[in-house]
């Protein structure tokens, strides 16, 4: 185990033993993982040495991909500016993830879920308190994309960077070139001191008492190790394989287990979004990532309803393109995760401990959750089972917390135009948890005080929860016979709007900010 050695009899605190922390995998997940750690470690007493193997002959899984406002802080902890990484990996920002077609309710066709800012304060408390209403059948205005500053810099095509001048800071997230991202992380991390080895991993070894001892690689070179990562993706050569580690699936939950993209070119005639897209289709649903050079589009769906071959034609014909000229790549999604992320001497990061299906860009969130998680329990002291456990329980919580959000999708939606939108909608198998979260709201509960007695706020905010419950037009019908009421109708909604609009002044356009920065 990695752990701080007791001092020698010489007396000297300088005398410790180097451990040596072995990662299985690059792309983001395992350049992520060496950054953190050689973040953390280099400035700790502990003498860690960091080894990544990656395979030269394993892609990369990514089209254009989407992230929370959390990968901010990472860079931010690895001392990497938007300016040295963005241009590289044909990077856009993201104000949030605008949804179509999700619901067929009249008004309610479409809505936007915001990263919520400081700036929000403002307006939050009025949006919130109009769903109060509405859920007792008064007709006030309550979809999210009146009341956030997100949505409106998202529907201008503004960057979330404001000028100078404006004093509060926007949350935001990214959208990037995943192929690019890994390659800029790797050659950031060989300059810091990671130990690269370009190789295919063929053979682990075992202890007597279970645990991984060494890797053996394709030219029999064996490569041994205190602690191993394994971020070598759905494969997870390491934990699930090696160490027999048993995969919990979210089938019952999740019926998406395929993706088929396509990338196209971007006009440069034309303006770059600033959100995703993500719009409902016949058996899943299509994204619509925006970078500098290109467009990432996916239709993620269920094998179990159509066939590869009809997704992608159904998401050629959304894109009008019908020649075939561009090429369609297909993927299998393996939904779930694992019940163990940390078993004996080895962590699963990444694609290899689980993933949850991209609608609201989590991969990396989990990622980057999962190492720091590690390393806060770590500066603890020894790695011992209780931690282990501790660990195990903290992470499950919040791969089943956000896998609730994202059920929550499917379940409220009333699309019944195919048997795959009808199953989804009529399907039993939901947690407890989402159960209570949409029982309150259906009564007209504190839908905040059941978000925090389920223990689920750490997970998604109550804000979300309000975006998606309202975004959707999940009300009773509006009661006619409910005269204007003067306390449904407290907050004025021109002087939200002219708030908004105002504040929207101080944010350049997004395309001419990524233009002006690159040339600067």
């Amino acid at each position: 185990m990695i752990k701080l050695h007791e001092k020698t009899d010489t007396g000297s605190k300088d005398d410790i033993e180097t451990k040596n922390i072995v990662i299985v995998g690059g792309g983001t997940a395992g350049w992520m993982t060496a950054h953190l750690m050689l973040e953390h470690w280099s400035k700790s007493d502990n003498k860690v040495s960091i080894t990544l193997i990656e395979s030269p002959e394993i892609g990369v899984i990514g089209v254009g991909e989407g992230s929370t406002p959390q990968l901010k802080t990472f860079f931010d902890k690895i001392r990497v500016s938007e300016e040295e990484w963005m241009p590289q990996c044909n990077a856009s920002y993201k104000n949030g993830i605008l949804f179509k077609n999700w619901s067929t309710r009249k008004g309610f066709e479409h809505y936007f879920h915001p990263f919520t800012s400081l700036i929000d304060a403002h307006t939050a408390p009025a949006f919130v308190y109009n769903t109060q209403f509405r859920r007792k059948g008064h007709d006030v205005e309550c979809k999210p994309d009146t009341f956030f500053l997100a949505a409106h810099l998202a529907e201008k095509q503004r960057t979330p960077i404001g000028n100078n001048n404006f004093p509060f800071d926007i949350s935001y997230g990214y959208h990037f070139d995943a192929v690019l991202l890994g390659k800029f992380l790797r050659e950031v991390g060989i300059k810091k001191g990671v130990n690269h080895i370009s190789a295919k991993v063929i053979a682990t070894e075992l202890t007597d008492s279970g645990d991984i001892k060494q890797l053996i690689l394709a030219d029999d070179t064996k490569v041994e190790g205190d602690f191993f990562i394994d971020c070598s993706g759905f494969a997870s050569i390491l934990l699930q394989k090696a160490l027999k580690v048993p995969f919990i699936s979210f089938k019952e939950n999740l019926f998406n287990d395929s993706a088929v993209t396509i990338a196209t070119p971007r006009n440069p005639s034309e303006n770059l979004n600033s959100q995703t897209i993500a719009t409902a289709m016949k058996y899943g649903w299509a994204w619509d990532i925006p970078l500098t050079n290109r467009t990432g589009n996916g239709y993620v769906y269920s094998s179990e309803f159509c066939t590869k071959e009809q997704a992608e034609e159904e998401l050629r014909n959304k894109l009008n393109l019908k020649d075939g000229a561009i090429k369609a790549n297909h993927l299998t999604m393996k939904v779930g995760r694992v019940k163990k992320h940390w078993y004996r001497n080895c962590l699963a990061v990444g694609l290899s401990q689980g993933f949850i299906e991209p609608l609201e860009a989590t991969a990396l969130h989990f990622v980057q959750e999962t190492i720091e998680t590690f390393i806060d329990l770590y500066s603890k002291g020894d790695l011992k089972n209780d931690l282990q456990t501790e660990f195990n329980e903290k992470i499950n919580a919040r791969f089943d917390g956000i896998r609730d959000y994202i059920v929550a999708h499917y379940r409220l939606t009333d699309r019944e135009d195919t048997e795959y939108w009808r199953r989804n909608g009529g399907n039993p198998n939901i947690s407890n948890n989402l159960k209570k979260i949409v029982q309150a709201w259906m009564k007209g509960e504190d839908l905040n005080q059941t978000l925090v007695n389920s223990d689920v706020v750490s997970f998604y905010p109550p804000i979300s929860w309000h975006a998606i419950l309202a975004g959707y037009g999940v009300f009773p019908k509006v009661d006619n016979q409910l005269f204007k009421n003067a306390d449904a109708n407290k907050y004025d909604l021109a002087h939200i709007e002219q708030f908004i609009e105002r504040c929207g002044l101080n944010f350049q356009d997004h395309l001419a900010h990524l233009t002006s920065r690159k040339h600067s």
